[in-house]
């Protein structure tokens, strides 16, 4: 079963894993009342990794136990992507020994019933966590752009220092000059050098 939900989100992408109809009905109208915009719902374990391989999820949440598994692998698997969040929803009896296994993978577990405060803030510390990766990861990407901007403005100063004989400040300032007269930047002027002297 495939069920997509609609309203306005923070998150905006979720999985809900659960065998019943209940529970994907009452777990889909917490997150509709905290504005998660598209929800999908799957029956089973192997129907969720099918359906992770297919598109990313922002959020997974798994109401255990599931037709054919507990739930615990799927959450540790799901914890391996890179920005996926989990909540994982466990019987009470079950769950010291599961939080105990998963909560170093930075899964959330709570114990059912579900007490609607615990959910919201559970829900409320993944979608930290979420937006804290996120922006780890946008700086990480911006920091090796600048990185790589570097080594190619460095392999442009090099070819130009070694055919040219100029000195490192002049091949500097050149291409500086370069990406102010042409309007474009640094690594760009770098780029035309080295596609046009490197084989010399």
């Amino acid at each position: 079963m495939n069920l997509i939900l609609k309203g306005k989100a923070v998150m905006e992408n979720v999985m809900i894993v659960s065998s019943s109809d209940k529970g994907v009905l009452y777990i889909s109208e917490m997150l509709n009342s905290a504005l998660v915009c598209i929800i999908t719902a799957v029956r089973s374990g192997s129907e969720a990794r099918r359906m992770l391989l297919e598109r990313d999820f922002d959020l997974v949440i798994i109401n255990a136990p599931l037709r054919d598994e507990t739930g615990e692998s799927l959450a540790l698997h799901v914890a391996s992507k890179e920005f996926t969040q989990v909540i994982l929803l466990v019987k009470r009896e079950f769950f010291e020994v599961m939080s105990a296994v998963c909560e170093n993978e930075g899964i959330l577990t709570i114990s059912k019933p579900v007490n609607k405060y615990i959910f919201m803030s559970a829900l409320s510390l993944a979608r930290s966590a979420y937006n804290k990766l996120r922006k780890v990861h946008h700086e990480n990407d911006q920091l090796r752009k600048k990185i790589e901007d570097i080594r190619i403005v460095d392999r442009a100063k090099c070819i130009l220092i070694s055919l040219f004989n100029m000195s490192e400040k002049e091949a500097h300032r050149y291409i500086e000059k370069q990406a102010m007269d042409m309007r474009i930047t640094k690594r760009a002027v770098a780029e035309r050098i080295i596609k046009t002297y490197e084989n010399f």
